[in-house]
This record gives structure tokens, sequence and C-alpha cells, in this order.
């Protein structure tokens, strides 16, 4: 009983023992919130990384290509079993968008990928990252009446029909404005020429002629030798963007839009240069050993908006077949096509890595010179690299909680030079060493679980309310402490592991224990004669 009395009372009556808690207290504190959020921004680029890629792939190296995909899909059918969900085709190629904005003509590398509308949602979660409401439900390349997002503002048909109709309208004041200038121009010049124009020289009797005598002019016709050759085009069937649209394109909404401070508020805005509604032109190489640079014009649809920069601000997608004719990738005697990559969909308890093994066994390398991978494998050394930081973050964090305990450490020694007569008293009065010993760990032990539940406590706390702390900091300093441009999130993620929160809570507490040990073993070797001659 006088152990846990005298424990208790050091704890009590020692502030020198409040630092120690405090320092225990901020290490377990900051090493949960540290953890909470490396786990939630870990699983959150994780889940945007996996999102726009697919389990497995079966890729063609460079611009080459994935002849009879189907028969290849049979194959991957067999490896898989009973582990296959779904799969798509895919052409990808790079890509050269231009368009106008505001009189200036504004060109971006993209990555223009081919998908197939009716199976590429299956295999990767694409849907959920487009910005129309209706898409997000069934995906298609046509031009939205509604359902587009409030931060882009005026989009679709509406949008297009407006823009349309002022475009007429202004190609008909310059073309009569055109009109005009020529027609000014030509009389001014036909007066000039009159005055350098020698008079008529007067005819004979016989050399008059009547006006009825005079040839009749050519109609317009006659000066077009094959007009009866040309294609006679209506009226209704000549393009018209008021009701028609080209091959609808999807894009990254980092590729349309600009962010900017607005001056007035001082707050971040964006500028969307692109909308819904507005048409691009693409151009890129077709296939085959002697490529061809071809343009072809897209009306974009929708946007992309994963929160991840690398394909927000690369990433356009277009109908697959369409893609395939553009780039002759289907063969017009047998109308077999070609892909630039198949992507696989498995279960989520299927062994990636074993159908990775088993594809490339079905494939070898030296007769099909495919790149057979996991997305896992695709992301290998971004992943590898945010494991080893977060690695590396919690052993310089629970250095705080060492140093905590060198501080306990040199605590207990001061009191065990300061209680030399009380050890010896108690020695002298019968109490064994192991008794003495326990003293001074259960004091220890009880720093460490006072320090360890505290930070517990203060670091749960911290998680829960870090945005609602994020935003107080920001109010405070004028400054925003977490900009979803720089994180691609719109808030902070955190993932609070049950588990870890009791690993920190065990070393903590070891910490602590650990300190006191050399001081306890120090008091239990004094000798009462020793601690008391000097008394």
């Amino acid at each position: 009983m006088y152990k846990l009395l005298l424990s208790w009372r050091y704890l009590k009556t020692r502030f020198i023992a409040l630092a120690s808690i405090i320092s225990v207290t901020l290490g377990v504190a900051t090493l949960i919130v540290v953890n909470s959020v490396m786990s939630g921004f870990v699983d959150e680029m994780k889940d945007r990384l996996h999102g726009i890629l697919s389990d497995v792939e079966m890729a063609a190296p460079g611009l080459g290509e994935i002849p009879y995909p189907d028969m290849h899909i049979k194959a991957i059918e067999e490896v898989a079993g009973e582990d296959l969900v779904a799969v798509t085709q895919v052409v990808r190629v790079p890509a050269l968008m231009n368009f106008e904005f505001r009189g200036r003509s504004w060109t971006q590398q993209v990555m223009l990928m081919g998908i197939d509308e009716a199976t590429f949602g299956e295999v990767t979660d694409f849907l959920p990252f487009l910005m129309n409401e209706h898409k997000q439900n069934r995906l298609s390349f046509s031009l939205e009446e509604s359902g587009y997002h409030e931060r882009i503002g005026n989009s679709g048909w509406d949008y297009r029909r407006k823009k349309a109709a002022n475009q007429k309208q202004l190609n008909r004041w310059m073309q009569s404005t055109d009109r005009q200038t020529v027609a000014a121009k030509n009389k001014k010049q036909s007066v000039n020429l009159a005055k350098f124009q020698p008079l008529p020289t007067p005819t004979t009797k016989f050399e008059q002629t009547t006006d009825s005598e005079q040839p009749a002019p050519a109609s317009f016709t006659g000066f077009d030798q094959r007009s009866d050759l040309r294609p006679q085009i209506s009226p209704e069937e000549m393009f018209d963007a008021e009701r028609d649209q080209y091959t609808g394109v999807v894009l990254g909404i980092a590729m349309a839009n600009r962010k900017f401070v607005n001056e007035e508020t001082g707050e971040r805005d964006e500028l969307f240069m692109l909308r819904p509604g507005d048409d691009i032109q693409i151009t890129l190489p077709t296939s085959g050993t002697s490529p061809q640079a071809i343009t072809e014009n897209l009306t974009l649809v929708d946007f992309y908006s994963s929160n991840m920069h690398e394909y927000d601000s690369s990433f356009a997608f277009m109908p697959l077949r369409k893609l395939q004719e553009i780039r002759k990738m289907i063969d017009p005697s047998t109308g077999m096509t070609s892909v630039s990559s198949i992507q696989i969909k498995l279960k989520p308890d299927a062994d990636l890595s074993g159908i990775r093994d088993a594809l490339i066994a079905r494939f070898p390398p030296a007769e099909f010179p495919y790149v057979i991978q996991t997305w896992q494998d695709t992301q290998g050394p971004l992943l590898s690299a945010v494991n080893m930081e977060v690695t590396i973050l919690n052993i310089l964090l629970f250095l705080i909680i060492a140093v905590a305990g060198f501080g306990i450490l040199a605590t207990f020694y001061m009191i065990v030079v300061e209680k030399t007569k009380d050890i010896g008293i108690l020695k002298a009065l019968g109490a064994p060493s192991s008794g003495v010993m326990s003293i001074f760990l259960g004091y220890g032990l009880s720093l460490g679980i006072v320090g360890t539940g505290v930070g517990i406590v203060l670091g749960l706390l911290f998680v829960f309310n870090i945005n609602s702390i994020a935003d107080v900091v920001a109010w405070i300093t004028g400054q925003e402490i977490f900009s979803p441009e720089i994180y691609y999130f719109n808030e902070i993620p955190t993932i609070i592991s049950p588990f870890t929160v009791a690993m920190v809570a065990l070393g903590a507490i070891a910490i602590a224990v650990l300190a006191s040990v050399l001081p306890a073993l120090r008091a239990a070797r004094l000798h009462p004669v020793e601690a008391l001659r000097y008394e």
C-alpha cells in the first residue's frame, strides 16, 4: 500500500512531473493527428489514383496497337475466370487542343482517350467525377440541356444557341460592312478612272448599233464551268451550331479554367475559358508506319473533375469508335479494329499480382510486346515515396516522446538524490529493494498513463474538428491553410485507426516506464547505513 501512496504523492506534489506529462501528452496527440491526416491523404490519393485506372491493364508500348482486341478479351476471360468483373477497350494518343478565347487562339497538349460508353464506367470510377448530373448515371457524348454544375455557370444547349446566334449576327454585320466598303472603293476607283478615259470616237452611220443589238450579259452560272457537277446542299443539310454539335468530348476541368485572386474581394476565383457547348479543334497523328497529322472539330459536352491535377489538366475523352475512325484504326476490308490498351476490372478480393503474372505467362513478352501491370505497379514510385514519408515522419515525431522519456529519467534521478534519506528510512524499516524499486516504476507508469490518456483525448478532439480549426487559423492569419488547388481535396481528409492509436499509447507508456528503470535500480541498491551515514 505504501508504494501506491508514495507514487500518488509524488505525482501530485512534484510540479516538475507536470512538464513530463505535458511532453508525453503533446507527443501522443501529435502522433495521433499526423497519422490520422496522413492515413486520410494516402487513402484518398489511392482512391483518386485508382479511380481513373483499372485493376489490371494490358497496353501496347508507345503509340503501338493491340490488334484483334476481341480475341485478347476472350483470353483474358479464360485467365481471370470468376474474378473478372468487366473489360473495356481504350485508344490513347497524345494530341494538341486548340480553341479561341476573347479573340486569342490557345493551344494545349492533351492525352486524348477514346473510351467505350457502355463499359468504361464499369471498369473505372469515371462517372462520379463528371460534372453533369445526367451523365453521372449514364455516360454519353451528347450536349445536355441542363444538369451542369452551378460552378461552371451558363452551359449546355442554351449557351450554345445564344453564342451561335450572336456569331451569326456578327457575321452578317461584318459581311454588310465589307460590301459597303467594297462598293465605296469601286465607286471611287471608277470616278478616278473616268478622268483619264479618252473621249469615245464618233462612229459612222453604218457603225452605229442599237441597244437591242448589244450582246446579252452572261449569267452568274455561266462563269462556273462545273456548276452542274457540284453537289447541291440544302440549308437543312448544312451544319448549324444552333441545332447541331460535333462529336462530343469530355475535358479535365483544369484544362479549361484558370485560378486568380479577385482584386475587389481578395478571394480566389476561377475563370472558365471553355464551357460545355463550345467547340474545339484537336490535332492528332494517324496510326500506322507513316502517321499524318489530322484535325477534327469537337464539341465540349462536360468536364471531368477528379481533384487530381495530373488527370484534370491533361486527359480528354471522346467516343472510342470515332477516334478509331479518325486515326484509321479500322480495317476497311475486314472491319477489324485495333486499340491501345485493354483495361480489366476484378473483384475486390482478387489477387491482382497473380492474375497479372498469369496474363504475362499467356502473352509472353517474346511474342507479344505488351505492358501488363496492375494499377499499383503503374503508381508504384509515387505510393512508395508516400509510404516512406509516412514512416520517416512517424520516426521523427516519436522522438518527441523519447525526449519526454529523457525528461522523466532526469527527474527521477533528482528525486532519488533528494530522497536518499527517505529511501534509507524505508529500507531500515524493512522495505525490500523490490518495493523501493516499484515506487519509481509505478511513478513512471503513472506519468505515462496520465500523459497518454490526455494526449489521446486531445488528439482525437483535434482530428474531429481539424477542418474547423483550419478555418479559424485561416481567419486569424488571413491566409488559406488548406488550399484545394494544392492538395486536390476540398477538405482535410482524416482516418482514425484504432490500431495506430493503441500502438502509440503503448509506446508512450513503455517509454515512460523504461525511463524510470535506471533511477529505480539506483534507489533499490541504496544500503540503509550508507543512506543514513551523514544524517
